[in-house]
């Protein structure tokens, strides 16, 4: 349809809509964000929302709306809350998080007038949605030359040779033998072309898998590794942060907000440094599934624009959730699919 602001030249049926499922940029209102509302030109689309609501109910008095935004400061869910009141008394506001249906923590604002059941957890975790054998990069490193010089195996590890492949992508076998932080860096999967997604300290027969729920953020850190956010003397650092829950962080479009890693709980300085292979990003069907989508639901775009709209998205199971009470509370006056 075009801009939405252009709404206006829109040449559609305001009648035949019978449910309106919106949404208007969070960066303005969430807590996380600017907190200017409609000072900050993406906080007044808000206000084109609103238009086109009351163009839609005057031709429809029947429609019905789902709204939904980031959890914010209460007096911003209020206002909203109010205005939207103003246009249908009957919309209420509610705050769900789609952890209970999914592996993902994502609370959310939902203001709707469609009575529903809230959701039951469904107790699904992190690990239970992440791939065995995925790889963090498409391709291979360069092969060199000395491919197995001298058929040393430690010594083609503490060189940081870049082509040998153990595993079944899961489980790295064969090395158990090694140690050191050189010997288990470098190892590939046989499931793809490039560093295994799991590694195991040398001598443990039991892998450690990438499933702990972990962001990279920047930070100000004494020298105990303490935050010192407010000292500008300190230099930022990119530190891996690890929590121990058992879902995920919610997802964005930014791709280091939602990574995982073996690590335990903790703060890890200079993620892009040595810490580099204790971490990666989720995969696009690993997202998918936190957001409780088809695996493939992305295939037709590229990654890069299948992280931004999973991350821009909304939780499938939850809005289902919410639309499940159309099915009892049919006020269309038309057959429900």
């Amino acid at each position: 349809m075009g801009d939405v602001t252009g709404w206006k030249s829109w040449n559609i049926d305001w009648s035949s809509i019978d449910i309106i499922l919106a949404g208007f940029p969070c960066q303005s209102w969430s807590v996380c964000g600017s907190q200017e509302g409609d000072r900050d030109e993406r906080g007044k689309l808000f206000w084109d929302m609103l238009d086109i609501m009351k163009e839609v109910i005057n031709a429809n008095p029947n429609v019905k709306f789902i709204v939904e935004n980031v959890k914010m400061k209460k007096e911003w869910e209020q206002i909203i809350l109010s205005k939207l009141q103003e246009i249908n008394p009957k919309l209420k506001l509610h705050i769900i998080d789609s952890a209970l249906v999914s592996a993902q923590r994502r609370v959310r604002m939902y203001i709707t007038d469609i009575e529903f059941d809230m959701p039951e957890d469904r107790g699904i975790v992190l690990k239970d949605i992440i791939e065995c054998g995925c790889v963090d990069r498409n391709k291979s490193y360069c092969l060199d030359a000395n491919y197995w010089k001298g058929g040393n195996l430690k010594m083609y590890f503490e060189k940081s040779r870049r082509q040998l492949v153990f595993g079944d992508g899961c489980h790295q076998v064969g090395v158990a033998d090694l140690k050191g932080y050189d010997i288990i860096k470098r190892v590939y999967s046989v499931e793809g072309k490039c560093p295994t997604l799991t590694t195991m300290q040398g001598g443990h027969r039991e892998p450690k898998i990438l499933c702990n729920s972990a962001s990279i953020t920047g930070r100000r850190l004494d020298s105990n590794g303490v935050r010192k956010d407010d000292d500008t003397s300190l230099p930022i650092v990119q530190t891996l942060e690890v929590s121990d829950t058992d879902k995920s962080r919610c997802l964005s479009t930014l791709t280091k907000d939602t990574v995982v890693s073996p690590l335990p709980k903790g703060r890890y300085p200079d993620a892009y440094g040595e810490h580099k292979l204790h971490w990666r990003k989720l995969t696009v069907k690993e997202c998918c599934r936190l957001q409780t989508l088809p695996d493939d639901y992305c295939k037709s775009v590229s990654n890069s624009q299948g992280y931004k709209m999973l991350g821009n998205g909304w939780n499938n199971e939850t809005i289902k959730c919410i639309l499940k009470g159309l099915t009892t509370e049919n006020k269309f006056g038309r057959e429900l699919a």
